[in-house]
């Protein structure tokens, strides 16, 4: 095998993909269209849904006497009622609030504030062979490996993304 046969059969998968990026943009084309036709209606419907949310969540407001005893409902596919809140705990400061558990709390140190080490193996990729053995590590994969990556990212991410909205789409019509 020489260097040109590579070149040629480079050039062969290039190719392909080409081919298949020249398809993908007309589909994502053809998206984009139907998505501009059908925004009108969709916003339409999204303020339809808001409303409608917006007159249950004030009817069940004024009427919390109806969810005592269950506290919730569905209907429809949809639950309603009430549920004890599970509040929210905010700060302005978290070192000031470390340090007050500190003084305040000494006893409680360890079930309130987490502290966690780890290695960073982004930096350990600095150091010499010998140095990551002599604290534990091994280097694995360090030969030659044979790369194949296509550097226009664009086809990848599109079919990618094709991909999962099929899944969804498959999802929700399963639902």
């Amino acid at each position: 095998m020489s260097i040109t046969e590579i070149q040629n059969l480079t050039k062969r998968l290039s190719d392909a993909r080409a081919s298949v990026s020249e398809i993908v943009s007309d589909v994502v084309a053809e998206q984009e269209a139907v998505l501009r036709r059908a925004l009108p209606l969709i916003k339409a419907r999204l303020a339809r849904a808001a409303d409608r949310h917006a007159a249950l969540h004030a009817a069940i407001a004024n009427s919390q006497d109806l969810f005592v005893a269950p506290r919730t409902h569905v209907f429809h596919g949809i639950k309603v009622g009430l549920t004890k809140g599970k509040g929210k705990i905010e700060f302005e400061d978290e070192d000031q609030v470390i340090k007050n558990i500190h003084r305040k709390l000494p006893g409680q140190v360890d079930t309130l504030i987490n502290i966690t080490e780890s290695v960073m193996k982004t930096a350990l990729k600095n150091l010499s062979v010998a140095d990551l053995k002599s604290i534990g590590c091994t280097v694995e994969e360090t030969g030659d490996q044979i790369v194949i990556h296509a550097t226009d990212k664009a086809v990848d991410k599109t079919v990618k993304a094709l991909l999962k909205n099929a899944t969804e789409q498959a999802i929700e019509e399963a639902v």
